[in-house]
Order: structure tokens, then C-alpha cells, then sequence
């Protein structure tokens, strides 16, 4: 080991063995050397002959190397520090809440967090100079989590804000706790009689445990899924007819047999297997497993050409069928339309003919009532002009009664004859009613009644 050593060659130092700062020849310029200086007080990072100062807000982390490159990490608060030998080198300012990189599954879609890495520069030779990661800043959200690795141990870290700066401590992986559902197409599978099928698997699932996962080497719950169920269904597959197959186009908890078809409980019993030990298989990986499904088949091969034709044909018969049916359908409808046209109209007809019919019986109505009270008007009109008239006689008949005076009697007796003259004409003759007078004046009438006959029948 060397010991502190130093070579002068004309007055200069050329091999150092203690580190510190040693004036350069001519000392003179070294004394005329400018020690001030003007930075901004508000500034996030100062660094000013050998003072480096940093004041970071909140959310804010200030990530610094020391002169022995020790790396530590500023949160929420400041820092100052003057080096003597060496500098404090301020590598990044992070915004904790802000972190350019966003992890994603690259099956389900589902964000699992975000990550930043500080890098510092380091030559490695004269002319190579590389970038090593230094820090790596989390933010994981809720119900999510990360794989830390140190060696052979593993560490499980919760949602928030988190910062790696030790060498040793690697990222396994972010995972998200919540529930994910995916659709997987599965490799080519052989029935019982040799037809090649590949399937379409429905899967959904929770992880509850990630350190499981992470210990038998899976960095996805996805891909310690897969292996195990291509396995599973293609135990089942193999124990199938492709008759069996064509019929059952799904194997879900939700479409059983009725009990009609014999292998329908041969189908059922390997539902349930496959479940029961899905199940069994995922409880190792830290996975509950809760749906598993076929929910679709593609047969490949000849089989698969003559059954797409045999397809295509029931396809046709089915859309010319629901075309047909269309057709009908929209005739009957046609049809009922045309009636209900119809029903209304008659409905409407009824309605304004028991209008009419009702106004025709009003006006009627209305009309006898107004007959019936002008000719009660009319009768009590004359009923009372009647009584007037009586009344007026009466009067008369009591004023001539109370007339005593036999001249004034003859007097109105000459008047009442000048007043029937006047309303008669001067040629009529007055027949007396009583007497002798009377009967001749019955003989006269008789007599010319019958001239008046003969007359007519000689005609």
C-alpha cells in the first residue's frame, strides 16, 4: 500500500497519494483568483464554488451524489453543504407525483404504476462514457403493489411514493390486486377421433398474493395461468367426439345438458375437474380463479371446410327464413295497420253519426219545446183576451142593466142596429133567431139548399 508520496519534477507535482487542492505554479495567479459571485436566492439548485444548495418543494425529491459517490435522496425540505475536496453533484429533481413512465400490462391493459430512473454519467476509459442508474422512483396506486429483490429474499411494497437507491435492491415487478378478465386462444388441440380444434378461453381472475407468483419464477399471473390451463383443457379435449364437440359449442358453467344427451354427464364432470383444478393450480400462484370458459371452437382441417359449407348453408336458410319471416311480419303488420285505419275510421263514422243523430234529436226537442210554449202562450193569450172580453161584457151588460130610462134604452137599442148595419152592409137581412120569423127563415135556407142540388145533378 502507498503511503503518502509525492513526486516534484521542477516544482510541480506529477504522482499525488493524498487527495486535497494544491496551487498551481505561478502562485501568483492563483492568489488573483475571483471568489464571488451572484446566483438566485429562489432558486431550486445553487452551486457556487464548492457551496451546492437545494431547496425542493412538496412532491419534489432532489436526487444528489456526494464526493465519495454516495447517492441519497431530498424529500420535502433543503440541503446545504460546502466539499472541501470534491463536489456535491445534484443529479435530477423529480416530481414524485408526476413520473414520466407509465408500467402497463401488456395483456389486460391495466395501469400498474409509474417509474422514473436518475442515471449518472461515469467514464469507463478516455473515450467511453456510460450512464448507470442511480435511483429509481415508484408511484404505485391503490390496490396495486411491486416485487422488490435483494439476493434471494423478496419484499412486497404497498401503494404510494417510494425511492430504490441501493445497488442491491432490484424492481421484480408491479402487479395490480384488483380483478382482470381476458380472452386467450389456446394452441391446436386433437379430439378422441384425431379433428385438431382450437379453442377460445375465457379467464378471470384476482391475484391476492404476488410474492407466490414471484417465487416460481412468473413475472405475470397471465402466463402462470396459461401453461396450466392448455394442459387442463387439452386432458378434456382428448376424452371428446368431435360430434360431441360440434354439439357442445361452449364449456361454461352456464349452458348444462339437460340430461337427455348420455355424455352430457361425461361433459359436466369434466367442467367440473376443470374448475376444481384450475382452481387448485392458481391457489399455488397466489390466484383466485373465478370464471373459467370455452367460449368459442374453430375445427381446422377438412373437417373444419366441409363443417364451414355445411355453416354457411344453415346460415343461408336461417337469413332467408328471417327474411320470410321479415316479409310476413311486416305484411301482418301492414295488415293490422290497414284494420286499426279501418276501426278508427268506423269509430270515427259512428261518432260524428251519433253527433248528427244527437243534434237532429236536440233540434227536435228544442222545437216541440218552443211549439209547446208558443201555444200555451197563445192559449193564455187567448184565454185571457177571452176573459177580457167577458169581463168587458159583463160590464157593459151591468152598465145597460143600470140604464132605466126607457128613451136611453131605445136609443142604445138604435145604435147597436146602426153598428150591425155598418159592420154587415145595408142588403143584409136579419133573420130573427125565435119565432114564427125564425122557422121561415129554416124553410128559406131548406129551400134554396135544395135548388142549389138539383142544379148540380143536372150538370
Amino acid at each position: 500500500m502507498l503511503r503518502e508520496y509525492s513526486c516534484l519534477t521542477s516544482g510541480n507535482p506529477k504522482i499525488l497519494t493524498k487527495p486535497g487542492r494544491y496551487p498551481g505554479f505561478p502562485l501568483r495567479n492563483w492568489w488573483a483568483r475571483s471568489w464571488s459571485g451572484t446566483t438566485g436566492l429562489s432558486d431550486t439548485v445553487i452551486e457556487f464554488q464548492g457551496l451546492t444548495v437545494v431547496q425542493v418543494s412538496q412532491n419534489q425529491a432532489a436526487v444528489v451524489s456526494d464526493p465519495q459517490n454516495h447517492i441519497f435522496v431530498i424529500k420535502n425540505s433543503g440541503f446545504v453543504a460546502f466539499a472541501i475536496e470534491g463536489t456535491y453533484d445534484v443529479l435530477s429533481i423529480v416530481d414524485q407525483t408526476h413520473l414520466p413512465g407509465v408500467v402497463k400490462d401488456r395483456l389486460t391493459g391495466v395501469t400498474l404504476g409509474w417509474t422514473h430512473e436518475v442515471k449518472m454519467k461515469s467514464k469507463v476509459s478516455a473515450r467511453e462514457e456510460r450512464e448507470y442508474v442511480v435511483a429509481t422512483f415508484l408511484n404505485i396506486p391503490a390496490s396495486n403493489c411491486a416485487i422488490l429483490q435483494r439476493g434471494d429474499d423478496l419484499e412486497l411494497l404497498g401503494a404510494g411514493q417510494s425511492v430504490i437507491t441501493n445497488p442491491s435492491v432490484t424492481l421484480r415487478g408491479l402487479y395490480t390486486l384488483g380483478e382482470n378478465q381476458l380472452e386467450m386462444p389456446t394452441k391446436d388441440i386433437f379430439t378422441r377421433d384425431q379433428v385438431p380444434v382450437s379453442l377460445t378461453i375465457y379467464l378471470k381472475w384476482q391475484l391476492t398474493e404476488p410474492l407466490k407468483l414471484t417465487t416460481h419464477g412468473y413475472n405475470t399471473p397471465y402466463d402462470a395461468l396459461r401453461d396450466k390451463t392448455q394442459s387442463i383443457l387439452t386432458q378434456i379435449v382428448a376424452h371428446l367426439d368431435y360430434s360431441a364437440m360440434v354439439k357442445q359449442r361452449s364449456l361454461g358453467p352456464d349452458n348444462m345438458e339437460d340430461g337427455t344427451d348420455p355424455s352430457s354427464a361425461f361433459l359436466d364432470a369434466l367442467r367440473t375437474r376443470a374448475m376444481d383444478e384450475m382452481h387448485e393450480a392458481a391457489l399455488e400462484y397466489g390466484i383466485v380463479l373465478k370464471d373459467l370458459a370455452v367460449i368459442d371452437r374453430q375445427f381446422k382441417g377438412e373437417i373444419a371446410s366441409t363443417m364451414d359449407k355445411l355453416t354457411t348453408r344453415a346460415l343461408q336458410a336461417q337469413v332467408e327464413a328471417a327474411n320470410v319471416d321479415r316479409e310476413n311480419s311486416n305484411k301482418v303488420k301492414q295488415e293490422e295497420g290497414a284494420l286499426a285505419v279501418s276501426r278508427i275510421k268506423a269509430q270515427s263514422a259512428n261518432t260524428q253519426a251519433d253527433a248528427e243523430a244527437y243534434k237532429i234529436v236536440a233540434a227536435a226537442k228544442a222545437q216541440a219545446q218552443r211549439t209547446k210554449i208558443e201555444a200555451e202562450a197563445q192559449a193564455e193569450a187567448t184565454r185571457l183576451a177571452a176573459e177580457a172580453e167577458a169581463e168587458a161584457v159583463r160590464i157593459k151588460a151591468r152598465a145597460d142593466a143600470e140604464v132605466v130610462d126607457q128613451f136611453a134604452r131605445e136609443m142604445e137599442l138604435r145604435r147597436i142596429d146602426i153598428s150591425r148595419v155598418k159592420a154587415y152592409g145595408a142588403k143584409t137581412v136579419f133573420v130573427p133567431a125565435e119565432g114564427p120569423g125564425a122557422q121561415m127563415g129554416n124553410a128559406m135556407a131548406l129551400g134554396m139548399a135544395a135548388g142549389m142540388g138539383a142544379d148540380a145533378r143536372r150538370a
